[in-house]
């Protein structure tokens, strides 16, 4: 929903030295090194991709059919984060005081769900899952490769806990297979655990954006952007028609996922939501000037914008949050303020609840720190999680402040 006239966050003036240019220019160059991992794992994975897909199908089938005996080794280890009072019962989960039920949503990829390596598992997804509910009762993910869609449906069934996901698809300009791939494990995905935790399918992230850059251009509406948009719409439409055909027993909705400055006007009109991610850290605005600056980029930019088309699609924020450290000095802070736990702390503190008392539909990101991130790419990008890679809570309170 649009954000109400009185938006409630401090530090709104232009003092945090947002510049248009300079935020697309730093959104191009940092935070495409995240979005490689699909290119890379797509070209690897052409030779093994069949072999790596039937033996997971086989494994999720082995896991929704016991679900109790592949849910007990999510806690039932003494040193996990997360304890359950009947090893056996993955919904008998023991909860956290330190966790309060506060985020419209987080942004989740499983661990080990990159190409080829399909290292995830349900256990592993299942105390996620136990986390994550605590928080939130909403997750996106990014893609359906190594079967994640089925896992995170299956870890919420056996979990039972009040959750809805935006699965997703990473489909990628240069390629039709991972698209094609990927519709079939979320076609999968449905038949076998059926829509009542799903909210939406999300095809394309960041899509304009990476056809853009790899043209050397920025406009989402030049000619070149219409060029990207011609391409996206059809996996965009076809996945509607998938859905449509399955005959399900609601209607799930259909979007994408961009760089807020990078929405193409023809993708607007062919979607039901869309997800941007507007990040202060990578706009270089200050932590003081952070929540504010994030609340007006989105209210300005991208509410405005699906106002302008006539389908008015429903806008999300798809991930906006702050790095708690970086692997080199010279990515240590984005040239106004630094990557650490008490800037995240103050961008908690300054945005959730306010976001929560506006109305904003946003996905923080992220659930946790992602090690393979930080040694493919280093910088920052491995360090956005609320949780360090071992799932245990950094020095965070998080905010007391209950959304739905």
């Amino acid at each position: 929903m649009p954000l109400n006239a009185d938006r409630g966050y401090s530090n709104m003036d232009d003092g945090g030295g947002y510049n248009g240019t300079r935020y697309l220019e730093k959104q191009e160059a940092t935070r495409g090194s995240r979005r490689k991992w699909i290119i890379t794992g797509s070209i690897i994975a052409l030779v093994v991709i069949i072999g790596v897909g039937v033996g997971v199908g086989v494994a999720v089938s082995k896991n929704h059919s016991s679900k109790s005996t592949s849910g007990a080794a999510a806690s039932s280890n003494s040193n996990s984060p997360v304890q359950q009072t009947n090893p056996n019962d993955p919904s008998t989960f023991v909860l956290d005081p330190n966790l309060k039920h506060s985020f419209y949503g987080l942004a989740y990829t499983p661990e080990g769900s990159q190409l080829p390596e399909c290292g995830n598992n349900i256990s592993a997804v299942i105390q996620d899952i136990q986390l994550m509910s605590q928080l939130t009762s909403r997750i996106r993910l990014y893609g359906a490769d190594c079967n994640q869609s089925s896992l995170v449906l299956d870890a919420i069934a056996q979990t039972k806990v009040d959750m809805q996901v935006y699965l997703a698809i990473y489909n990628i300009p240069t390629d039709s297979t991972p698209y094609t791939r990927q519709k079939g494990e979320i076609q999968t995905a449905i038949e076998t655990f059926g829509t009542n935790n799903i909210a939406g399918v999300t095809v394309g992230n960041e899509f304009i954006l990476d056809y853009l850059t790899a043209a050397g251009q920025n406009d989402p509406n030049s000619a070149v952007g219409n060029q990207g948009a011609a391409l996206l719409i059809p996996n965009i439409t076809d996945t509607r028609q998938m859905i449509a055909s399955m005959n399900l027993n609601k209607t799930i909705p259909v979007g994408t996922s961009d760089a807020g400055s990078y929405f193409n006007t023809e993708v607007m009109e062919a979607i039901d939501y869309g997800m941007a991610n507007v990040h202060p850290w990578f706009a270089n605005v200050s932590i003081d000037q952070a929540a504010g600056w994030t609340a007006d980029f989105f209210q300005d930019t991208n509410i405005a914008g699906a106002a302008a088309v006539p389908n008015n699609p429903q806008m999300y924020i798809a991930e906006t949050g702050w790095p708690t450290q970086s692997s080199d000095a010279g990515n240590a802070n984005n040239g106004a303020s630094a990557a650490s736990v008490p800037n995240l702390q103050i961008f908690l503190d300054t945005f959730v609840c306010q976001a929560n008392q506006n109305g904003t539909g946003y996905f923080f990101f992220e659930y946790f720190d992602e090690p393979w991130k930080d040694v493919q790419f280093g910088g920052v990008e491995g360090w956005w999680g609320l949780f360090n890679s071992d799932r245990t809570l950094k020095n965070l309170t998080i905010p007391d402040c209950h959304i739905d």
